[in-house]
Order: structure tokens, then C-alpha cells, then sequence
């Protein structure tokens, strides 16, 4: 009797304790704000395996950067943590003593991450190879992506990125700046009256000799924490399976596999960027609270996920949010903000020590303050749950 009394006892409380959370829930999405604006809400109990809350899941919406998840998830999901983004020299030519006889070619990847130290190392690559003396140009090769330097969908007067495979510092200068650090370095550069530098692809002949990498689990750091969409484009392309002339249709078939072998339906979203700059892409909470479901399951994926995301009144995106509340420090979610759009999609600890995963879009606002308070609200509810 007494362990039927104590089933009994913590079914009745557990019940209540939800009963509790609709009730606050509900009277939070009873506010008048919501007569001029759309919100969706999901809320998933990790532990309990169960739907915990919802309202209007199914409601398709623009996810603005939480699109960033969905990249980020399918890519570890298909690419592993350790995918390299990588930035290669190559040449054509012969050497003849520590004369390269023929053009250096800087092969991009994509990688978002390429730096002035790294810049540095390539040069010190070359040291390494006994090159002194470059009788060549320097060739900017392109090939890992198609030709558009923007995304699909993108406003024409946002900061928009340039979608260059060939970055140093996240901008698309990367010869010039070469040849300048060939010449700190003094390895001196003979073109024969051509430009210094070039446009050009590597010829199949041409021989490795140097290569720079990043990992995704690097990459996914900064893309999450402080949502950058650079690094979220890059992550896109990866996802293209092939290595030269990569689209955005190649990396869209890969989202769709995951979402497909979810049971996502696919009148349910569409996929535009990697980004979530695009207004062309769409989504429903449900299909995001999947995703992160998918992601708990699988430890290769959480781990790195949960690391790279930010943390509620404590770094990132979020480091201003959900201060000296019972959310604090508690809450790891993707932020997402563009006119008129504000979404929040993510993890939390309740104080009954289950697991919750949840998504929530606001849309068609005005203010984005009030948006995000209401999803400050909702995760110190849960909080406390």
C-alpha cells in the first residue's frame, strides 16, 4: 500500500505541478499584446519524454536566426564536430633551387574562422617548402561555391555578409593581403609584368603545399554564441556534399533528409539560407522542438550543441537577458531577431530536475523588448517548473 501511495502521490504532484505551468502559460499568452501579434510556443519534457505545453505549434513562421539551429544540429548530425574548414596553398610551377617557378594558389574552404595569425602560418608554410622567390602570380581560386555572393531572400539594405569561400578575418580580401605578408616575410614576388594577383583555379596538376584548418566544432562557437551569420553561411555550405561549384539546393537537400527522417512534413517549412537573414525561410515550433530532441539523443551532436549555444545572463546573445532571475545561468537557446520577428529555441533545467527542451516565435511586433521579456517569462516558468 505504501509504494501505491507514493506512485499515487507523485502522479498527483506532477500533474499539478503541469497544471501549474498551463495556468501561468496561458495567462501569460492572454496579455492584449498578442491581439495585434502571432506567437507560436512549444515546450518538450526531455525526462518524461512528453509534450509538456503548446500553443499553435503547427503555426508556420519565420524563425529569423533560430535557423541557425537547424544548420547547426545537421551539421553535426552529418558532418561530425571535427568537419575541417580548410584554406590550401598550391603551385603549379617547379622549384628550381628556392625559386618556385609558377603561381601559388590559395584555395578556399570557406573557412569563417581564417586570421592574420593563420595568414602568418601559410606565409611560414611556404618557408617551410625552401621558397624564397615566386616567379608568378597569386591566384585567388574560388571553386568551392557557386558564383552568388549573397543569400536568397536577403534584404537589400541589411549588413549582409559576402559569401566568399576565400576569407581572411570574415572579409573577402584575402590575395592582397597575401602578398603583403610574402613581402614582411621577405619572399619576394616576380610576376613579369602581370597583376600580383589573380582569379584563377587550381589546375588539376598542381601539388599541396600547405593547409590551414578549423573545426566545426570551432566554428559553431562563435555562430551560436553571438550569432553570426558568416559563419552560419559557411556551415550551409559545408553541407553541400561535393567539393567544387557548391549551391544552397545542395545544402537544402541535406537539411531536409534530417528533417525528413524526423517525420517533418515539408509543407511545413522551407529552407532559404543557413542564416535565418533570409524572409523566405519558415518553420513551425514543433519541427524545432524535434530538432532539439534529435540533438539530445545523440551525445556527438548535444555536446558541441550545447557548448556553442548561449547561456541566459551570462555570455552571448543572451548575455543581457534573464538577469538575477530563476533562469539565469539555467537556460541554453539560440536567439533570433529581425524586423518584426524575435524568437528564443533551446534547453533548461526545471527545478524538479527534468529536462525541457522548447521553442518559442513572436512575430509581426512592433517592439522587440516586449517579445523577448514574454520569452524571458516563459523560460523562468519553466524554471521553476
Amino acid at each position: 500500500m505504501s509504494r501505491l501511495f507514493l506512485f499515487l502521490f507523485l502522479f498527483l504532484s506532477t500533474t499539478l505541478q503541469a497544471q501549474r505551468v498551463d495556468e501561468q502559460l496561458d495567462s501569460l499568452l492572454s496579455n492584449p499584446y498578442f491581439q495585434t501579434s502571432q506567437v507560436s510556443l512549444m515546450v518538450y519534457d526531455l525526462t518524461a519524454d512528453s509534450t509538456l505545453y503548446a500553443y499553435q505549434p503547427y503555426q508556420r513562421m519565420r524563425p529569423a536566426s533560430c535557423q541557425k539551429l537547424v544548420t547547426a544540429i545537421t551539421a553535426l548530425a552529418q558532418l561530425g564536430s571535427a568537419h575541417a574548414f580548410k584554406t590550401t596553398l598550391k603551385a603549379d610551377g617547379k622549384m628550381t633551387g628556392r625559386t618556385l617557378q609558377g603561381n601559388i594558389y590559395c584555395v578556399g574552404g570557406f573557412d569563417p574562422l581564417f586570421s592574420d595569425t593563420d595568414m602568418e602560418a601559410l606565409v611560414a608554410g611556404l618557408r617551410q617548402q625552401n621558397i624564397d622567390t615566386i616567379r608568378g602570380q597569386i591566384c585567388a581560386d574560388f571553386s568551392m561555391k557557386s558564383w552568388k555572393k549573397w543569400g536568397e531572400g536577403w534584404c537589400w539594405d541589411d549588413k549582409n555578409p559576402t559569401l566568399s569561400p576565400l576569407l581572411l578575418n570574415q572579409q573577402n580580401d584575402f590575395a592582397k593581403a597575401f602578398v603583403q605578408c610574402l613581402r614582411k616575410h621577405k619572399i619576394v614576388l616576380l610576376t613579369g609584368g602581370k597583376h600580383e594577383t589573380a582569379e584563377r583555379n587550381a589546375p588539376a596538376k598542381a601539388q599541396e603545399l600547405f593547409q590551414l584548418s578549423h573545426s566545426l566544432e570551432e566554428v559553431i562557437v562563435p555562430m551560436l554564441k553571438e550569432s553570426n551569420n558568416l559563419f552560419a553561411e559557411a556551415v550551409f555550405y559545408h553541407l553541400a556534399p561535393g567539393r567544387t561549384g557548391l549551391t544552397t539546393n545542395q545544402a537544402r537537400s541535406q537539411v531536409k533528409n534530417l528533417l525528413g527522417s524526423l517525420g517533418v512534413n515539408e509543407e511545413s517549412y522551407n529552407v532559404a539560407d543557413g542564416s535565418g537573414l533570409s524572409l523566405y525561410n519558415y518553420t513551425t515550433v514543433d519541427n524545432l522542438v524535434r530538432l532539439l530532441r534529435f540533438a539530445d539523443r545523440r551525445k556527438s551532436v548535444a555536446e558541441p550543441l550545447l557548448a556553442a549555444l548561449p547561456i541566459g545572463g551570462v555570455d552571448g546573445t543572451l548575455k543581457k537577458r534573464m538577469l538575477q532571475s530563476t533562469a539565469q545561468g539555467r537556460v541554453r537557446a539560440k536567439t533570433g531577431t529581425l524586423t518584426g520577428i524575435s524568437s528564443l529555441a533551446g534547453y533548461l533545467t526545471a527545478d524538479n530536475g527534468h529536462r525541457l527542451c522548447f521553442a518559442i516565435i513572436n512575430q509581426g511586433i512592433v517592439k522587440h523588448a516586449a517579445a523577448r521579456e514574454f520569452q524571458d517569462r516563459v523560460c523562468e516558468i519553466l524554471c521553476n517548473y
